[in-house]
């Protein structure tokens, strides 16, 4: 399952959410919650645009992912 996080603006008592390309269903579930975020403390563009290409790495290299015990035990064993 993929997720889309947008922070959009509402205007009256709507807005409008733009689906990416090859976006195919029919149905979704929508959760509304107020965000407290000013434009200055948004997360900038080029961090999410570097966690969006991190999530398709991992996505195409599955393997390069370690459990959470597993990365702790690596880092111990760094030093």
């Amino acid at each position: 399952m993929d997720a889309i996080r947008q922070f959009i603006d509402v205007k009256g008592k709507s807005f409008q959410v733009n689906l990416p390309e090859g976006f195919t269903a029919t149905r979704v579930e929508v959760i509304i919650l107020p965000s407290e975020l000013s434009n200055e403390n948004e997360i900038p563009n080029w961090q999410m645009d570097l966690v969006s290409e991190r999530i398709e790495a991992i996505k195409q290299n599955p393997d390069l992912v370690l459990e959470e015990d597993q990365f702790w035990n690596d880092l111990e064993n760094e030093g």
